[in-house]
């Protein structure tokens, strides 16, 4: 036995044991940070919003990077300043309020005007600018900037910010770079959209001032038509000056609704209806007009002016043919849902009735072709219903159909 055969065995440590090498650990940072930004890029494609996806890339960077501290600059132009507005790590009360200095004497303002990245792991040394006094306040010994540059122009700064005197590397810029780019393509979409619901609002806005003078136009034609049907001495050419007249005022009831409702393709048929039957209550003297109209029924806007001037046709013809002109005749005008996709028109009156050779389907009055012309426009059923007295006419139509 040899005098080292009482010596303890030396025991090596398993390989999980032994503490990985600068290589390994550098390595695994990268593929760290690779995945953080994927899961920036995964909270940019699923429609964040710019102040959440700022925040978060901050936090996600500053881990990316081992930092202390990280903060995305916006650049102000008009102060030539920057606004720290998203961050991580710094006391209260400088997120979203401080603003540093935007000139070349400063980090984030040489970047921002030379457009190059910018390192500096010695900030007590660097002589290409000062440093600010937000980092010298927090104890930042290295900071590392690039640029975001958003649509066209920059939109400011992503910088990252360290206590340690550790070296930001060139690996860790392109960290930097990845996550810049990221925001860069979200500061893009937050600008087209904002942009583009700008020109939204414009357009919603142009089309209800063209509802409104419309309206007014229209409203102006109707007027005219009733003052003239008044002074005209045939009555004939008076009776239909005054039918030309419920017309227009029926489609400038619907540019009325229109200009006023925040919805400029469909209308609430059942509160239509209703005024459009006042309207000619007005008109038609010798009526009286009962209307019972459900609310809620929404409906494209050219069918609903299609079916309000149904509404007009029929009530304007039983004053001509079931009252003959009489005063004190009644007509009621009912709208009500049938079925989840179907509304029933009726309008009724207790006059002479309809003759018996009538035929609806091939009426020589230009009412009648109206009523037919915008029946099968809208594919809707007449049906009608002699009673004893007057006439009863229903009308069934979808509230969607395609010729």
């Amino acid at each position: 036995m040899s005098e080292n055969d009482d010596a303890p065995p030396v025991i090596e440590p398993r390989p999980e044991e032994r503490p990985p090498d600068i290589t390994l650990r550098a390595l695994l940072q990268r593929i760290r940070q690779q995945e953080l930004l994927a899961e920036l890029g995964v909270s940019a494609m699923q429609g964040a919003t710019l102040d959440v996806l700022l925040t978060e890339a901050t936090r996600l960077t500053a881990q990316g990077l081992r930092a202390d501290f990280c903060k995305v600059l916006e650049y102000l132009p008009s102060e030539n300043r920057f606004l720290i507005r998203a961050g991580v790590g710094w006391e209260p009360g400088i997120v979203g309020v401080a603003t540093v200095g935007a000139d070349t004497e400063s980090p984030a303002g040489f970047a921002l005007r030379t457009g190059k990245a910018v390192i500096s792991n010695h900030l007590e040394n660097e002589e290409r600018f000062r440093t600010p006094e937000i980092l010298a306040a927090h104890g930042v010994k290295r900071a590392m900037n690039v640029i975001l540059q958003g649509d066209g122009k920059p939109f400011g700064v992503l910088e990252v910010d360290s206590q340690s005197d550790d070296d930001f590397v060139e690996h860790d810029l392109a960290f930097l770079q990845g996550a810049a780019n990221v925001l860069g393509m979200a500061i893009e979409r937050e600008r087209y959209e904002r942009s583009l619901k700008a020109a939204i609002a414009r357009q919603e806005i142009l089309i209800k001032e063209i509802n409104h003078r419309v309206k007014n136009s229209l409203a102006l034609v109707s007027s005219m038509l009733r003052l003239q049907a008044r002074e005209d001495d045939d009555p004939k050419i008076a009776e239909r000056l005054a039918e030309a007249s419920a017309r227009v005022n029926a489609v400038a009831r619907a540019h009325e609704r229109l200009y006023q409702s925040d919805d400029i393709e469909s209308l609430d048929l059942g509160v239509y209806v209703e005024q459009i039957c006042k309207d000619v209550d007005a008109g038609v003297s010798q009526l009286d007009v009962q209307v019972e109209s459900e609310r809620g029924i929404i409906m494209t806007t050219d069918r609903a002016i299609s079916t309000a001037l149904i509404v007009t046709e029929l009530i304007t013809n039983a004053a001509k043919y079931a009252y003959h002109e009489r005063t004190g005749g009644k007509v009621w005008v009912r709208l009500a849902r049938t079925g989840a996709e179907t509304v029933m028109l009726t309008v009724r009156d207790e006059g002479t009735g309809l003759p018996s050779d009538f035929d609806f389907q091939n009426g020589k009055s230009l009412g009648m072709r109206m009523i037919n012309a915008f029946a099968h426009q809208l594919g809707a059923q007449v049906i009608i219903n002699r009673l004893s007295p007057g006439t009863e006419i229903t009308v069934s139509l979808p509230l969607n159909f395609q010729s």
